[in-house]
């Protein structure tokens, strides 16, 4: 009969079949002789590799790169490789960013990889330079330079091509993710935490939490580094952990728990909510160069309103807070509009035109009605009305049939997938051929302009009407756009 023997909550046993999916020999085993020390091993390392096999993180003959800091976890998860029998090398960085301490970090990463005798890599960075150059924190910018560098490696040309990426996140640094991503309110997309696996990133060690790899490392007598800025709050994850999280256990014991449990419900929430999402945003959205069209109608009567207009406008420098700014640009006046720092959202006519900031700025002009001229960064054009039908031959004169036309007018650049009915045709043709058969350059292309009304162009400025708002017999008043260069 084989013995069990109770180990926090685990049933374990003790014969060579509790342990058989572990690569570790028994020789390695045996020289634990302390049985704490033996369910340690047993217990996190069986989890570990039926983890790795359960999320699909990467296969056991895969060249592996794992990212050690010098801290516990790290140390742990190089521990855990070695055991498992894994090909890994180990990448370090220095941050600069403690003097001393970061170089003895560096050195002992590098003492590690020569206990394990695997490669090693370490990368020295000025971070506090590169975050003041980009305007960000020290933690983005850490993890930019980090993650830069690592992808470096992984794509690298070696004898030993990279297969993934290991880090050590952990259990807690899921928990500490999910309550800021909450805070924060970044939606079901911020609370489904961490992930297992993404591109070549790997977490294999989610599954742990801190006490149970201290217990492992201690109990294995491994050395490891302490980060002397883990214990201050002046990062916004360690208040989180240090403060936070604690006065949450005072009051809600199990919270660490119930939170690890639900993370794995948010991630499959997160997939069914993407999926529905992305069904009704492809519905709505059209693509017109780097611009995106949407009809307001068919958008005011889209369930779940707020929810679908964050997710189109999350990417463009958008708050989930200004999504009540978006309802009410929908239903102001055509030509009214909100900025973000990289974009625009403009209100013209029944849709709402979203573009880059630099293009909303230079390039989208909208023409009311009453206007009599509007000045454009190419020259200006001039709005007459006549009801003298004699035909003027001048490319820089458009003579439009007054009754066909709909103000708001929209005068902007053109861009690519724009198209009209060149005068005298009854087929469409793209912009870009039409340029070809101009023989326009690239600089006229580039700085030619269009005036359209509800998505329709009604004249390239400057070179062909629309045949479609041509001037006919019957005609009772003309619409005339005069255009002057600068």
């Amino acid at each position: 009969m084989p013995a069990f023997v109770f180990y926090g909550n685990i049933l374990v046993s003790l014969t060579f079949t509790a342990y058989r999916y572990s690569s570790i020999t028994n020789k390695q085993f045996n020289q634990y002789t302390n049985k704490q020390s033996r369910l340690a091993i047993m217990n996190l390392q069986k989890t570990f590799q039926q983890y790795i096999i359960t999320e699909k993180l990467f296969h056991p003959k895969d060249r592996l790169l794992v990212a050690v800091s010098g801290g516990v976890d790290s140390v742990v998860l190089c521990e855990l490789c070695k055991l498992s029998g894994y090909n890994f090398a180990i990448a370090h960085c220095n941050f600069q960013l403690r003097g001393n301490e970061s170089d003895e970090d560096e050195n002992f990463v590098k003492r590690l990889a020569e206990k394990y005798q695997v490669d090693s890599f370490a990368q020295k960075f000025d971070t506090e330079k590169f975050a003041t150059e980009n305007k960000i924190s020290i933690q983005v910018a850490a993890r930019e330079l980090r993650y830069n560098w690592f992808a470096q490696l992984i794509n690298q040309s070696t004898n030993q091509q990279v297969n993934f990426l290991l880090t050590a996140h952990h259990a807690d640094d899921n928990i500490e993710t999910i309550l800021m991503n909450f805070f924060k309110g970044s939606g079901i997309n911020g609370i489904k935490g961490i992930l297992p696996k993404h591109d070549k990133i790997v977490r294999p060690l989610l599954f742990a939490t801190k006490e149970e790899l201290l217990v492992f490392a201690n109990e294995l007598k491994l050395d490891y580094r302490e980060d002397s800025s883990n214990s201050s709050d002046k990062y916004t994850r360690n208040y989180f952990r240090n403060q936070l999280i604690p006065g949450l256990e005072n009051i809600f014991p199990q919270v660490k728990e119930n939170i690890i449990e639900n993370a794995a419900r948010f991630r499959d929430i997160n997939i069914l909510y993407k999926l529905a999402v992305n069904e009704v945003i492809k519905k709505l959205v059209t693509k017109k160069g780097n611009e995106l069209h949407i009809p307001v109608l068919k958008l005011l009567k889209t369930p779940a309103l707020p929810t679908i207009i964050y997710e189109i406008i999350k990417d463009t420098g958008f708050s989930v807070q200004q999504t009540g700014e978006v309802i009410k640009l929908m239903n102001s006046n055509s030509g009214k509009y909100i900025e973000s720092g990289t974009h625009r959202i403009l209100h013209n006519r029944k849709w709402l035109i979203i573009s880059p900031l630099n293009n909303a700025i230079l390039g989208h002009y909208l023409i009311e009605p009453g206007e009599k001229a509007t000045n454009f960064q190419a020259g200006k054009i001039t709005i007459e009305k006549s009801t003298a039908l004699k035909v003027i031959a001048d490319n820089n004169i458009a003579m439009l049939d007054a009754s066909l036309i709909k103000f708001p007018l929209l005068l902007r650049r053109w861009k690519q997938g724009d198209y009209f009915y060149p005068l005298g045709m009854q087929k469409k043709k793209k912009l870009s051929r039409f340029f070809i058969d101009q023989k326009l350059s690239m600089n006229e292309k580039e700085n030619t302009w269009v005036i359209e009304m509800n998505k329709k162009i009604i004249w390239i400025v400057g070179k062909r009407i629309d045949d479609r708002f041509r001037i006919t017999d019957n005609t009772k008043e003309i619409l005339k756009l005069i255009y002057k260069g600068n």
